[in-house]
């Protein structure tokens, strides 16, 4: 018989559990967890290398005194589709403050002009491979590029001694 004295020595404290273990802790516990979650996740779900190439490069190409400018106008999405029209000009206009650059996209390449006219410098950046060749706008803010952007591009404008890059978008 039990005179209600004898007690488990796990039952001396209530935060002790049975067989002697220490203390639940549930930080420690989500901790492991969550890193056994990610070692399952790289092994059955891994993220491509394309993808992380790609991450990384727009990651690098971001610059932080950037103004982005906004796209306010694409051919795709804003016009009505004429009837029998074929291979037609993707166009676009983005803006950033006072500076507008107004873009048609073709097979053969890019044109396009800088609004108020000035001269400036533009990049064609094209998420992993290295940014296509510098174009030079004249005095008149226009702009030619002999070759089409392939896949996700963004365009880098230096001009007046500030910096402006355009959402990234699809070719």
């Amino acid at each position: 018989m039990s005179d209600g004295s004898d007690t488990h020595d796990n039952d001396r404290n209530g935060d002790e559990l049975l067989g002697g273990e220490e203390p639940f802790d549930e930080e420690e516990v989500v901790a492991g967890l969550e890193e056994e979650l990610r070692q399952a996740a790289a092994v059955l779900d891994p993220v491509p290398d394309s993808l992380r190439q790609l991450a990384v490069e727009a990651y690098v190409l971001h610059d932080l005194d950037a103004r982005i400018a906004e796209l306010t106008f694409d051919s795709l999405v804003d016009s009505i589709p004429v009837r029998g029209a074929t291979d037609t000009p993707r166009m676009l206009t983005f803006q950033a403050g006072e500076l507008t650059v107004d873009v048609e996209v073709t097979g053969d390449g890019l044109m396009g002009q800088v609004l108020p006219p000035q001269q400036a410098r533009i990049e064609v950046l094209a998420g992993p491979r290295r940014p296509g060749p510098a174009l030079t706008a004249d005095e008149l803010g226009r702009f030619t590029g002999e070759a089409p952007p392939a896949g996700p591009f963004a365009l880098r404008l230096r001009a007046g001694g500030e910096v402006v890059v355009t959402e990234w978008l699809r070719a």
